[in-house]
């Protein structure tokens, strides 16, 4: 599973193919606005297509409905997370991709696995990452 970081660079993967939208966990955006509402819509349109959605041409309507179908896509599944809208204010990142597993309750079962897991906590720690400490 993915874990987007960069909502123009991430919808832009997608429209291209190089990521397959089911293989995204989330996006998490710098963002806020709602991709239902034509006018916000298309004030990020206007945005995103003259600077990051590259080869795609603004009066185009087909172009203008693949991005935004995507958006919708990932906005009605729940795969579009925009801590603006609660006060956050993320910065850009340069990787903008990050691969995830998700840990089930079996990980007790699997020796690999936790142990993998284990070192993986320990490298956050001595890098400064935040944990929830609830977090099995």
């Amino acid at each position: 599973m993915k874990v987007g970081l960069s909502y123009s660079r991430c919808v832009y993967d997608i429209v291209k193919g190089h990521i397959n939208e089911e293989e995204v966990l989330v996006v998490i955006a710098r963002t806020n606005f709602d991709p239902t509402d034509d006018n916000q819509w298309n004030e990020i349109w206007g945005n995103y297509v003259f600077s990051e959605w590259h080869g795609y041409d603004y009066f185009n309507k087909e172009h203008n409905d693949l991005f935004r179908n995507v958006t919708l896509s990932l906005y009605n599944n729940g795969k579009l997370h925009q801590p603006r809208k609660f006060g956050a204010h993320p910065y850009r990142r340069s990787e903008y991709w990050l691969e995830t597993v998700l840990v089930s309750e079996d990980l007790e079962k699997n020796a690999a696995a936790k142990k993998a897991w284990d070192h993986f906590q320990m490298i956050s720690r001595l890098t400064n990452i935040s944990l929830d400490k609830e977090y099995k």
